[in-house]
């Protein structure tokens, strides 16, 4: 279970942060609040009630707290109370935050509030407790009582975050895009207005700075937090033992010479998956009005103090709920099929095409019965392992954290291991029942700890051996060894690659924080763009329903290009390189054939078909091959009507084929040539030919033209999206995307 956190976010609201500085378009406020948003629905993100947080407003026009009575502590606003805040609760608290209308307000009394509020929320219990203060300085500030509210920090175990935005700050930001003329004048056009504002900022932030010396906490500017947004934050979880045992060497209930220690295994490395989509439907209104009254009202008290109910907004959208029914061939039943409840059916197992039944006597007989363990049954070296045998993610093994005797006994099969360079192979069963797996036992010896590292390894039916040919030479079928051959490098081409690979050397591309060469993609700066380019844009599009999603931070797409010192570096090679493989530009892949497909030509270059007369002869399509014969038709075809024959002639084949098949068994080769019309037509730029055949088929199906019901074919048409082709798929097309979607409608 992760650790409880209470954290208080204190915003500045006041009227000077309403003001845009360092040529920003938008105001000190929205500024700060991107930081501020961004470390909010991080929280949200994590989906956890012991994750809670609050938010109070400084220099607002209201006082709204607990404290307010005192004089001290006006002009601050409890905008959110702490609790586990929801998706709903960040809309209701998106309008509180805008500039007031004062300057009145002291941060030192906001930070009481805040301690007051995490004091009486998390009384004595054990949570993280943090109060986050976000000002510009410019409001006033009473360090009388600094040393009291540090010692109840302390106490309380509260960390202090204070990001001040300064004025001076982004004056000297705004100067890097000034030459340094501009900045002159700018500082000495400011100077005077600025000289009282900077002086009580510099006290305000000596005061700031003071608190949070003392109370350990940590200062800094807004510009700096906000650069650190783009660095991705890991996910810490408490990892939770997979099997809690002993780890045996030998049988302890026959030999007392039998190794036995307690261990615990735990996850070293877990697979973190992106956020999953949900599917919703738009509620209709029958469903809104079935809602109950609990769910659409919330009762509250009204300015009399009598109980009203407060109608709150419905959700147009309702989650999609799978339903799974069965059925059986019936011919009584309508349509042929008769629906059977779940608990009538018998387990099957699929073997190939066949489903194979098995009763539950016979399945019983084919578990194994086992007990939890982790049993050593053989050591191998570690020259004879390779790592492409993992199967699974690493684990790790240590002792029981009490028993000081099986540390010690672990810690000398550890450093055996070690000595002896050799690896342990175990059968590890995790619960009683459970399938057993086979685990290769590592020891890992570092500084501050020793374990045991296991992974998964494969049974023999889980390889499988395949055979490839040599890289560096072709046999023949006579077994002949060739070493020159158009397929093969030749030393040219090998030695250009191998220069040009040693010239992109990453090894020692970077740079650290002393100016001296290193490893240029080291592990711990590299970070998956996958989950965090999703995270951000799910957050982004929480804040701002309606604003286009940002680009990606650039560390995530840092290293998907070579530096470009290496490239230049390495120019002069790739040349080489590419004149050793003698590579050509390719063409352009046409767009279409536009019934000017190319024909493969023999090597002779003799037209065969031209020299028999056959070239312009009309083909009838045979149903043993009418496919390949269809597009070896259209690859001839010099005209539209060709084509169009072609395609009626396929037409017919497939309406052919639904009437004369028993129930469902043509369907499928008839799918299988529509699919082929719908896909050559498209190449074709010849839609239309498509479209009033899939039409005529449609109202054959529904009308029941093809001898009997094949309402079922239709259905498959639907499954397989074989529809009618839109202008967004072929441009020739006169259908639109709302007229393609009209046609699924059984009318």
């Amino acid at each position: 279970m992760a650790d409880k956190e209470a954290t208080i976010y204190i915003i500045d609201l006041g009227k000077s942060m309403g003001e845009r500085h360092g040529g920003r378009k938008e105001t000190d406020l929205d500024w700060a609040m991107t930081y501020v948003w961004e470390k909010i629905t991080s929280t949200i993100a994590l989906d956890r009630k012991t994750a809670t947080l609050g938010v109070v407003g400084l220099r607002t026009d209201r006082t709204e707290n607990e404290l307010g009575e005192q004089e001290s502590f006006s002009n601050i606003s409890v905008l959110q109370e702490i609790g586990q805040l929801l998706l709903p609760g960040l809309k209701e608290l998106r309008p509180k935050i805008r500039v007031s209308n004062t300057y009145d307000g002291d941060a030192i009394s906001a930070i009481v509030v805040a301690i007051q509020m995490i004091s009486a929320y998390c009384k004595r219990l054990k949570y993280r407790r943090k109060i986050v203060l976000v000002t510009d300085g410019r409001g006033s500030l009473d360090g009388d009582d600094i040393p009291q509210i540090t010692e109840k920090m302390k106490s309380d175990s509260i960390e202090l975050v204070i990001e001040v935005e300064l004025i001076l700050t982004i004056l000297s930001m705004a100067s890097k895009r000034r030459t340094k003329t501009e900045t002159r004048q700018a500082i000495l056009s400011v100077a005077g207005s600025m000289a009282s504002a900077n002086h009580d900022q510099a006290m305000n932030e000596e005061t700031l700075k003071t608190l949070a010396d003392a109370s350990d906490g940590v200062f800094g500017t807004m510009q700096q937090a906000i650069e650190e947004l783009g660095m991705p934050r890991l996910k810490a979880t408490r990892p939770v033992h997979s099997y809690r045992g002993q780890l045996t060497l030998g049988n302890p209930d026959e030999f007392d010479s039998a190794m036995c220690i307690d261990v615990e295994r735990y996850p070293r490395v877990m697979v973190r998956r992106p956020l999953s989509a949900s599917n919703y439907v738009q509620r209709s209104n029958l469903s809104i009005s079935h809602e109950s009254i609990q769910s659409s009202a919330t009762i509250l008290p009204d300015v009399n103090g009598v109980g009203g109910i407060l109608p709150q907004p419905q959700n147009p959208l309702a989650s999609v709920h799978n339903a799974r029914t069965y059925q059986v061939e019936d011919e009584n039943a309508p349509g042929g099929k008769r629906d059977v409840n779940r608990d009538d059916l018998a387990k099957g197992y699929e073997y190939g095409r066949t489903a194979v039944h098995i009763s539950e006597s016979d399945l019983n007989v084919t578990k194994l019965e086992t007990q939890a363990g982790l049993e050593i049954i053989g050591f191998i070296p570690w020259a004879t392992y390779e790592r492409c045998m993992h199967m699974s993610v690493s684990c790790a093994i240590i002792a029981q954290k009490t028993n000081t005797k099986a540390i010690m006994a672990l810690s000398s099969l550890i450093h055996a291991l070690f000595e002896l360079e050799s690896y342990a192979v175990a059968r590890l069963v995790t619960k009683s029942d459970k399938g057993p797996v086979i685990t290769l036992l590592a020891p890992s010896i570092e500084v501050d700890y020793e374990c045991l590292l296991d992974v998964q390894l494969p049974y023999a039916e889980d390889v499988r051996s395949y055979k490839f040919p040599p890289l560096d030479r072709v046999i023949t079928v006579s077994g002949k060894r060739i070493t020159e051959h158009r397929n093969l490098p030749s030393p040219a081409l090998t030695k250009a690659m191998s220069d040009y690979v040693d010239r992109m050397d990453l090894s020692s591309a970077g740079k650290d924080d002393e100016g001296n060469d290193c490893e240029y993609m080291q592990m711990t700066d590299t970070y998956s763009p996958v989950l965090h380019r999703i995270d951000q844009a799910v957050r982004w599009r929480a804040i701002h329903p309606t604003k286009p999603i940002p680009p990606p931070y650039e560390i995530l797409t840092r290293y998907s290009k070579p530096p470009e010192s290496l490239v230049a570096k390495s120019k002069h090679r790739l040349e080489k390189l590419m004149a050793a493989a003698d590579v050509k530009k390719v063409p352009p892949k046409a767009k279409s054939r536009k019934r000017t497909r190319n024909e493969v030509k023999p090597l002779s270059g003799l037209d065969v078909g031209a020299l028999l007369g056959s070239k312009h002869k009309r083909v009838n399509l045979s149903k043993e091959n009418a496919i390949p014969e269809f597009r070896q038709t259209l690859d001839k075809a010099e005209s539209l009507d060709m084509i169009k024959d072609a395609a009626k002639q396929l037409s017919a084949m497939i309406e052919s084929q639904i009437k004369e098949s028993f129930a469902d068994q043509g369907y499928q080769s008839a799918l299988e040539k529509l699919g082929v019309l719908r896909e050559e037509m498209i190449e074709m730029e010849e839609p239309d030919v498509y479209n009033d055949f899939v039409r005529i088929l449609k109202k054959k199906l529904l009308d029941e033209e093809l001898d009997g019901d094949r309402r079922e074919m239709w259905w498959l048409i639907k499954k397989e999206k074989l529809g009618l082709i839109p202008k967004s798929v072929s441009s020739p097309s006169t259908i639109t995307d709302d007229e393609a979607k009209e046609f699924w409608s059984s009318k």
